[in-house]
């Protein structure tokens, strides 16, 4: 792990990646990413970390359901009911979920089958082309990090770390922030624990999830009406490996508010 101080970044430059345009099923996003960087006079360069919004993965890979084929199930119906929702909607979040976390006030928090707790486990319609259309997370979301990097390097030479954010929402703290659901290339972590600080503390708790850090970074120059769903990150000195995004999930047994 980075010894402390050692990781830190003097500067960093966000880049956003425009001209991706329309994803469809079937496309492939290293090939439009390395493609719209290179258009915009700002290729991908080795020790870039590529931030990739969740939509245009999951419109790739074919995630998109139409709720005009969503039969909702008499459990749907009910939680429709309760929380003033479209009950096909419900029904693809049900889907979708491992289990259901909280149902009230017209809100659906759902733990999704790969662990993520959040609103209507992901199932989103914004950003998605074509009326009664939902976007689902990918199935593998570090999965699809792994092969967005394999491309970049392949079409690009560059070795980059990918992060695949979504927006989430986060218990005590008004507003949404993005994190990282998939990763790939680097450690989603800075593990500090043991580390001395400047004032000869030792350490003991304190782990930073550079992932979701780096996610909400590139939200800043992504916005969520301006069509950039890929931004590069560059100049922070990522600490390279085969992290995962499921390794930031916490475990059952050290969760305190399960």
């Amino acid at each position: 792990m980075a010894a402390l101080g050692d990781r830190a970044a003097r500067e960093v430059r966000i880049i956003p990646i425009d001209g991706i345009g329309e994803v469809r099923r079937g496309d492939d996003v290293a090939e439009l990413v390395v493609a719209a960087a290179r258009a915009q006079g700002t290729p991908i360069e080795t020790g870039d970390v590529v931030v990739v919004t969740q939509k245009i993965v999951s419109k790739a890979e074919g995630r998109l359901v139409a709720l005009a084929d969503v039969m909702p199930s008499p459990r749907a119906l009910e939680l429709a009911a309760a929380l003033d929702k479209d009950p096909r909607l419900v029904e693809v979040v049900l889907r979708e979920s491992r289990r259901i976390v909280r149902a009230e006030r017209g809100v659906l928090i759902t733990e999704t089958r790969h662990g993520f707790v959040c609103a209507n486990a992901g199932v989103d319609s914004s950003n998605v082309a074509g009326e009664g259309y939902v976007a689902l997370l990918p199935e593998d979301p570090d999965a699809s990090a792994e092969a967005i990097r394999r491309g970049i390097r392949r079409l690009s030479g560059a070795e980059v770390a990918v992060v695949i954010s979504d927006t989430f929402g986060r218990p005590w703290r008004e507003g949404h922030v993005n994190v990282a659901v998939g990763v790939a290339g680097m450690s989603p972590f800075i593990d500090y624990v043991g580390q001395t600080d400047p004032y000869g503390y030792v350490l003991r708790v304190t782990t930073m999830a550079v992932a979701d850090e780096l996610a909400a970074a590139a939200e800043l120059v992504m916005g969520k009406l301006d069509r950039v769903p890929v931004a590069i990150v560059r100049g922070y000195p990522y600490q390279p490996g085969e992290g995962r995004a499921a390794d930031m999930v916490r475990p059952p047994e050290r969760d305190l508010f399960r």
